[in-house]
């Protein structure tokens, strides 16, 4: 892994101090995990890697919907988080990746899809990341940009308000993403979830 930057030192100082009892203090997404990865429409023998994977809560539903044929992989900036993973038991789930995803380890084109929950307000440089993603991803295939909660409510669980600014914003986020190589397919910002998803250019 290369080097971290300030940016990311924060992103694991932030994370690294929640690591241990993060399942604990949201123990009820499981359900809307497993929605999410739904939506992908994942087939048998597709291979998908959860970025910014913490503590691989979609690792399971992932696992299930590709079955053992397929790929999962689990991809974080954060030992800690990695560490609860595996301590959860997840690592059964998917092979996790201690790694940054602006230079993830893996082929072009070698994946069918990414799933990525919290993290698109943790990206550094956020039209490069997205790009990354595209890299790895074959044509045609899908992002998920999710959250268990939508944008207001979690604006309102953080004690701060929605800005324009927001890069999770619809007008913010489709260009972000028509830049970074995805065309998004749908997007949906409710109080009980945010997803936005994406389809790989050719």
């Amino acid at each position: 892994m290369r080097s971290m930057s300030r940016d990311h030192a924060h992103v694991q100082e932030f994370f690294g101090a929640r690591a241990a009892d993060w399942d604990s203090r949201f123990p009820d997404d499981g359900p809307a995990y497993a929605a999410a990865v739904a939506e992908l429409g994942l087939r048998e023998g597709d291979r998908v890697l959860d970025a910014g994977c913490g503590t691989g809560r979609a690792l399971p539903p992932l696992r299930a919907a590709v079955g053992p044929p397929g790929l999962v992989l689990g991809a974080d900036v954060t030992p800690g988080m990695l560490q609860a993973a595996a301590r959860a038991g997840r690592d059964r789930e998917g092979r996790l990746l201690l790694t940054d995803v602006a230079a993830l380890p893996l082929r072009s084109r070698s994946l069918d899809a990414v799933f990525a929950a919290g993290l698109i307000a943790h990206l550094p440089d956020p039209a490069g990341n997205l790009r990354e993603l595209a890299r790895v991803v074959r044509p045609g295939g899908v992002l998920a940009l999710f959250h268990p909660i939508g944008r207001r409510a979690l604006a309102t669980r953080q004690g701060r308000r929605v800005t324009p600014d927001d890069l999770r914003a619809e007008p913010n986020l489709r260009p972000l993403l028509a830049g970074a190589g995805w065309r998004m397919a749908s997007y949906v910002d409710e109080d009980d979830r945010f997803l936005a998803l994406a389809v790989r250019g050719a």
